[in-house]
């Protein structure tokens, strides 16, 4: 009888589940909503007491949770981690802490203690200093953003805080005595299990997973082995089944059949993810006007933690406003895995079902509200700029430039400036003009990326730092000699303009010049012909004849010719985005 209940139990809260979650893509909203809605619905503190039993649906729903750290794990590339900038270092190591550190000090002003067993203001602070990789993520590459500056300093600082949650995880069930001889031992126990698990995978697993790569099922099945092997000896070591789940991942991030296996077991880890906030749902207690309060006040606590923590960090490594306010936008909300480590609190009876429904409705507040800041965080930040401006702080390209840079005619426009516009540039570096001046010096690029402001001025190449979806910035970049202007990035990544906008404004602004815009469809390319634009530059097929010859080639010859030619050309491409 049990069995039957636990599989209605199960059937009933992924229909209902399933139910929540296509009102939610139809409003747009995180799917994680809906599954804690549904567990709401069906539960019996708030809802209709569909489902009583509990316990049956979070004991198969840890599943999902050991699945989801693995996955978390296996997307942690620790290589690409420690080559990244000094920029995104310092941001990452520093953005928990500041926010952990601010958030224990107001959870207790706010009446949340510490001692006696419980560490309510510990777990509040945490959790609200952790943000949502599947939503951040989820939204930045819907909008095409991941590789751009901002893009990468929010993904670095949220791996950082994956990191800075495997040492809370290891130290969690030592809380209740948190002696110096317990926490150093718990410590130990963390690195012994990591150096453990990438001995084995370099050393073992490297071999066996090379073996079994070539047979499908046989590569998902050792890949659930091992995370569920590292689980179990985390748990015996006294540590969280789910931080030997989350170093079972890592272990393996760098074997090149990591995507596969995401890929694999990604569909297994949904369906038991799914029952794991259900279950989570189910526990909701009450909402009291208190209750909503305290989540209210918090989740705007959350907001001002992110910008505090944030963007001065990476404004004084001068990345400036746009590029240090963006990523504080982007981080504004909390983390899925917030309510993992409140989950396993409540289990530890670190902290009560008060904190855990406050945690809960401030996850939905915020994944609410940073579904909308995300999707508008361009327009958010030129909203802002003008007050912290009149703050006095002050933007890349305004602390005084090379006047005989300023000076100097420009009769080449580069509007915007990504992986193309460099490529082109370096073909033009070694060009000079009829009276033997180098073609740099006639150009001039309007971008708000700092790095490519940087390089550009190492290069004495002017560079306005602005946006170019700004109608005021191109009005005002004292660039009234550009006869040719150029804007070499497609729509697909322009935010708040398009190419069609950038040719009406620039025949507007500079009536003489030619105008050369791009766009990645042939349907595309004849509208803005009509629109009269100049030239349209179609990457993909002003590229496809040199392509298509070497595939003609190859089929009469070797291409070790054309394979030396380049790597001879890459080793001395010194690009502004290499």
């Amino acid at each position: 009888m049990h069995e039957v209940d636990l599989l209605s139990n199960i059937g009933l809260a992924i229909v209902v589940a399933t139910g929540f979650a296509l009102v939610a893509k139809v409003l747009k909203q995180p799917l994680l909503l809906a599954y804690l809605a549904a567990g709401i619905v069906l539960g019996p503190k708030i809802g209709f007491g569909l489902i009583v039993d509990e316990a049956s649906i979070t004991l198969i729903s840890e599943i999902g949770l050991i699945l989801l750290l693995f996955i978390i794990g296996l997307e942690i590339d620790l290589k690409k981690l420690f080559s990244a900038g000094r920029t995104l270092i310092v941001a990452g190591l520093t953005q928990f802490p500041i926010c952990a550190a601010l958030g224990v000090g107001f959870f207790l002003v706010a009446g949340f203690g510490m001692g006696g067993g419980r560490f309510d203001a510990l777990y509040l602070a945490v959790a609200t200093a952790l943000s949502s990789t599947m939503i951040v993520v989820k939204i930045l590459y819907d909008k095409f953003e991941l590789v751009t500056l901002p893009g990468r300093i929010t993904l670095g600082i949220l791996v950082f805080q994956d990191i800075w949650a495997i040492l809370f995880l290891s130290l969690q069930p030592n809380l209740l005595s948190p002696g110096v001889s317990v926490v150093l031992l718990s410590f130990v126990k963390g690195a012994g299990l990591v150096l453990l698990s990438l001995a084995t995978s370099r050393f073992l697993l490297s071999h066996v997973f090379s073996y079994v790569a070539k047979v499908p099922e046989l590569l998902l099945v050792t890949a659930i082995a091992w995370c569920f092997l590292m689980a179990g000896v985390a748990g015996e070591a006294g540590l969280s089944k789910e931080m030997g789940a989350l170093v079972a991942g890592v272990s393996l991030s760098a074997f090149p059949f990591n995507i596969d296996i995401i890929a694999k077991v990604i569909n297994i880890r949904d369906f038991f993810v799914t029952l794991f906030f259900v279950g989570l749902g189910l526990q909701i207690p009450v909402p009291t006007a208190s209750l909503l309060a305290y989540a209210a006040a918090f989740s705007l606590f959350l907001l001002a933690t992110r910008f505090l923590a944030v963007f001065p960090v990476l404004y004084l490594m001068k990345n400036g406003l746009r590029a240090s306010l963006i990523p504080s936008i982007n981080l504004s909300q909390m983390s899925e895995f917030s309510l993992v480590i409140a989950s396993l609190g409540l289990s530890f009876k670190h902290i009560d079902s008060q904190v855990v429904g406050i945690l809960t409705f401030v996850f939905a507040i915020t994944s609410v509200l940073s579904t909308y800041m995300i999707q508008y965080n361009h327009q958010i930040q030129v909203k802002i700029l003008p007050l912290l401006r009149r703050l006095g702080l002050k933007d890349i390209g305004t602390h005084g430039e090379d006047e005989t840079m300023v000076e100097q005619p420009k009769e080449i426009l580069f509007l915007g400036f990504f992986r193309e516009a460099s490529s082109i540039l370096h073909e033009i570096e070694w060009l000079q003009d009829d009276d033997g001046i180098p073609l740099t010096d006639k150009i001039a690029v309007v971008d708000f990326n700092p790095v490519v402001h940087c390089e550009l001025n190492k290069r004495r190449i002017k560079c306005i730092y602005g946006d170019i979806s700004s109608v005021d910035t191109l009005r005002h970049a004292h660039v009234e000699s550009a006869k040719t202007v150029v804007c070499t990035i497609p729509d697909s990544i322009l935010r708040g303009i398009s190419n069609e906008s950038l040719l009406h404004l620039s025949r507007s602004i500079w009536p003489h010049a030619l105008v050369i815009v791009t766009a990645n469809t042939i349907q595309a390319a004849r509208d803005l012909y009509d629109k009269k634009a100049d030239f349209v530059f179609i990457p993909r097929i002003h590229s496809a004849k040199y392509v298509a010859d070497i595939i003609v080639y190859s089929l009469t010859g070797s291409l070790e010719k054309y394979r030396k030619e380049e790597i001879a050309n890459l080793n001395g491409r010194h690009e502004v985005l290499a």
